[in-house]
């Protein structure tokens, strides 16, 4: 009886350190899993992100350039403006100097 529970003692210390085993091992693996999981998960976002930036950049530069424009437009208005101003102040000063001229 004595041999039988050494057996015995033995034989579920065998199993218990199979499960442990096998515990440690089903852990490893679920480790593993999670921290592929992980990374993947980062090099997503990190896809995802580069993809948002780039889409900013993109409407950036084009909100640029289509001020760029407007800008150009306007400040090329304005010096048509000027010059017309400038041209009509220019023969009213050269009618002015005519007559003057002219009276003497």
């Amino acid at each position: 009886m004595l041999a039988e529970s050494v057996e015995y003692i033995l034989r579920t210390e065998y199993e218990a350190n199979q499960v442990k085993l096998l515990v440690e091992n089903r852990l490893k693996e679920a480790e593993e899993k999670a921290r592929e999981e992980g990374e993947q998960s980062i090099a997503k976002s990190i896809t995802r992100a580069e993809a948002e930036i780039e889409e900013l950049r993109k409407t950036s530069d084009r909100r640029v350039m289509e001020a760029a424009v407007e800008l150009a437009s306007s400040t090329e208005n304005r010096l048509a403006t000027m010059r017309a101003r400038a041209e009509r102040r220019l023969d009213t000063v050269a009618e002015r100097i005519f007559e003057r001229i002219v009276s003497v």
